[in-house]
């Protein structure tokens, strides 16, 4: 049976509103009187539980690429992936064997034949370059010189803004075993580390963030202090800080997840930038704090830990012990539909006598479910069709998705001008779509409400509201 937390499902309800006051027991009780004509209906709309796909987020499918193939993800595997809730692969380019040279044309054709297969196949990948997969004496060169990346690094960029529609983020990679700037002869100093996420944020386009390993690299490299986080104002802007976000891959490992925080401090910082960048990785060895639930004042256990540090995706094959643990203590249908962002309607009202060529009020109460909010841009749009489908008028929503945070309730009021000469009956819709152009109009990008009975698969809208003029 599935299982999930108190506070998942406490943020499903909606309190009732209780008026307390004075009670003089010796006036008169009041005649009942007529009930004021309302202007506006009130639709109640119902939360679903099933783990479908939406885009960028959830759990990754891993995908390490050794060699030049000259092909793409394959069209099962990704229809597998997407049967089973899941839009995100870890492409990770392994380029041991140009470690002294530039990278062989056959393997940056490999790179693009990967990228046009996401776009094909209605996905999107976080991207990490490196060139080890081992720290033994064996496995050496771990990764390399700086000059080396710098030129790799200018060679994929091409790519990079090419297909930038399909990479969700950019893990800074290329440092150490793994790309997880660890094992590393070649960067004894912050310096050579800062060249590479210089390089790389001038290679991604600004829409993009970089994911850096710790939260003290991206304090030491560019100077942040622990206390200065990113707010709503200095959020999503094209500034290093709002675009630099983190990975921990020794999650929930110990007491500072294999030297990923240096104390409570740092658990703080990334827990703040979180709300506001994209947190990710993956877990490493089975802990005591790996459990579904509190353990102890000191080991909050996943769920909490999930929510507190916004995570917006996590490895679906690594590391098996606490995936075993999640699905045997029964957390693991709660986190598969939590990661990332859940927006569930709870509430609209429309203006009740709707007609054509007048002003048309709208109020929209969501919650944010997930851990997160979307972290990249996202369009939103209210579209009115007619009753064949046809689009009749779009206009912007008032609103960005990426304030939709978990922690608050989001309230969006909006007043349209509906169209002259319309007659018969008509549908608003919601619509979340991915801003790149390349990708707007699929609908396998665009963001399904967590509602029974609002999604629409053939083009990606959300039901809202059906009238007549």
């Amino acid at each position: 049976m599935k299982r999930f937390s108190r506070y998942f499902l406490a943020a499903l309800l909606v309190p009732a509103v209780i008026a307390c006051g004075k009670t003089d027991n010796d006036d008169p009780t009041p005649e009942p009187g007529p009930e004021p004509e309302l202007n506006t209906v009130t639709v109640h709309y119902t939360q679903s539980n099933e783990n479908f796909p939406n885009p960028e987020r959830g759990f990754y499918v891993g995908g390490e690429v050794y060699a030049a193939t000259g092909t793409g993800i394959t069209e099962t595997s990704m229809n597998v992936n997407r049967t089973q809730g899941r839009t995100l692969y870890l492409l990770e380019f392994h380029m041991g064997n140009y470690v002294d040279t530039d990278i062989a044309e056959d393997y940056l054709a490999t790179i693009r034949a990967k990228f046009e297969s996401l776009r094909k196949g209605g996905f999107k990948c976080i991207l990490r370059f490196c060139y080890s997969n081992g720290f033994d004496e064996s496995d050496k060169p771990w990764d390399a010189t700086p000059e080396q990346a710098l030129r790799h690094i200018a060679q994929v960029t091409p790519l990079i803004r090419e297909f930038y529609d399909v990479i969700m983020v950019v893990q800074a990679g290329f440092i150490g075993s793994w790309g997880e700037w660890y094992y590393t002869e070649n960067y004894t100093d912050n310096a050579d580390r800062k060249k590479i996420v210089d390089a790389l944020l001038e290679a991604v386009p600004d829409c993009r963030q970089i994911e850096l390993r710790t939260p003290a690299f991206k304090q030491q490299l560019y100077g942040f202090s622990a206390t200065d986080t990113l707010t709503r104002v200095t959020a999503h802007q094209p500034t290093i800080q709002a675009r630099l976000g983190g990975h921990n891959d020794c999650y929930l490992a110990n007491t500072n997840d294999q030297g990923t925080y240096r104390g409570n401090s740092d658990r703080k910082y990334w827990s703040a930038e979180s709300r506001f960048t994209i947190m990710g990785g993956e877990s490493c060895q089975l802990s005591n704090y790996c459990h579904c639930e509190k353990q102890s004042d000191k080991v909050p256990g996943a769920l909490a830990d999930l929510a507190t540090n916004h995570f917006t995706y996590l490895n679906n094959g690594y590391h098996q012990s606490v995936l075993k643990r999640w699905k045997d203590e029964g957390c693991m249908d709660e986190i598969k539909l939590r990661l990332g962002y859940r927006y569930v309607l709870e509430e609209g009202e429309f203006t009740k006598a709707a007609e054509a060529g007048k002003s048309f009020d709208i109020k929209l109460t969501l919650r944010n479910v997930g851990f997160a909010p979307a972290q990249n841009p996202r369009d939103a749009e209210l579209v009115l069709c007619d009753a064949g489908g046809k689009v009749v008028k779009t206009w912007k929503l008032d609103s960005d998705p990426r304030y939709w945070l978990p922690e608050e309730e989001t309230i969006i009021n909006q007043t349209l001008t509906l169209p002259e000469g319309l007659s018969g009956s008509y549908t608003l819709y919601m619509n979340l779509p991915d801003p790149c152009e390349t990708l707007h109009d699929d609908p396998r990008f665009s963001i399904r409400l967590a509602n029974n009975n609002v999604w629409n698969e053939a083009t990606g809208y959300n039901t809202l509201y059906s009238f007549s003029l």
